[in-house]
């Protein structure tokens, strides 16, 4: 749970150093880029063992920690949901519809995504892992919103872009299911 928790500390650190000392961030210039890279990638690496590890031998060696059992369907649910997370951030890039009705694509998919991971595990590392992202991406929206006023809205995407953004939410779906699938995880139900 300690690797889960300094890796969390790392990501919100990182992503929020912008938002809460903006000052600060901007005397680092380019090099804050790498630095923020930096810490975000070893937040991540420490979340992902932390979590691997809480799965197999227990939080910080102690019995796994259940919270409450997740009833089967869910998965289906967390399917569907992980698929709207997909294509919620490739609309983002590539600036589909949804982006005029959504202000923060990438950040309602990862607050999707984490939903969606809270709904199938119902264990103590699971809830602080996937509820810690989803409570970093809803700070970070209430930042972002007031600090900066709404844009104007993008132009309506050609059809060629919606289609690529559901293509391109269908392909990384399935190759991250695969991938879930490889590490012991079955995504399918």
């Amino acid at each position: 749970m300690t690797l889960i928790i300094l890796g969390l500390a790392l990501w919100w650190g990182a992503h929020l150093w912008k938002r809460v000392a903006p000052v600060s961030r901007e005397r680092w210039g380019e090099a804050g880029k790498g630095l923020v890279t930096a810490l975000s990638l070893a937040g991540v690496v420490l979340m992902v063992i932390g979590f691997r590890g809480s799965e197999w031998l227990g939080i910080d060696g102690a019995a796994f920690a259940p919270v409450w059992d997740p009833p089967r369907f869910l998965v289906h649910v967390n399917n569907l949901l992980m698929f709207l997370a997909f294509y919620l951030y490739a609309a983002s890039g590539l600036k589909t519809r949804i982006t005029r009705i959504i202000r923060h694509p990438q950040l309602t998919a990862v607050k999707t995504w984490a939903v969606a991971h809270l709904l199938v595990n119902g264990d103590l590392a699971a809830i602080v892992l996937f509820g810690g992202l989803l409570a970093w991406a809803v700070v970070t929206v209430i930042l972002i919103n007031r600090a900066e006023p709404r844009g104007p809205l993008p132009e309506p995407a050609p059809m060629g872009k919606e289609i690529g953004a559901v293509v391109g939410a269908v392909v990384v779906m399935g190759v991250v299911m695969l991938i879930h699938n490889w590490l012991g995880v079955p995504p399918w139900g």
